[in-house]
């Protein structure tokens, strides 16, 4: 299985849809669907019947998965693509803008 560039804790930045331009951390990564969750990017509103976490039920907002294209990778604030580079005998992680190495 290919490994993503993005990962859960990453500051990401919405590049296209109706969230365009936000930018929020990854609270989820869904390999198999190949989305993501971003903390305050594409709110929907769900219907919960009151349960024991939940005694009120009612409306609530939450966030929905997004697809992995569609954010790109903040490093120092300005988004970038990136790649993986063989360090020490380990694969890490490169900001193709400028060259570093991240985490």
């Amino acid at each position: 299985m290919s490994s993503l560039k993005i990962k859960k804790g990453d500051n990401v930045k919405v590049i296209t849809g109706k969230d365009k331009d936000k930018e929020g951390k990854v609270l989820s990564v869904n390999v198999k669907k190949n989305t993501v969750i971003v903390e305050g990017v594409n709110m929907v509103s769900k219907h919960q019947k009151p349960s024991a976490q939940n005694q009120q039920g009612g409306i609530v907002s939450m966030e929905a998965p997004i697809n992995i294209s569609n954010v790109m990778y903040l490093h120092k604030g300005k988004p970038t693509r990136i790649g993986f580079k063989i360090e020490d005998g380990k694969k890490v992680r490169v900001a193709k803008a400028t060259g570093e190495t991240i985490e």
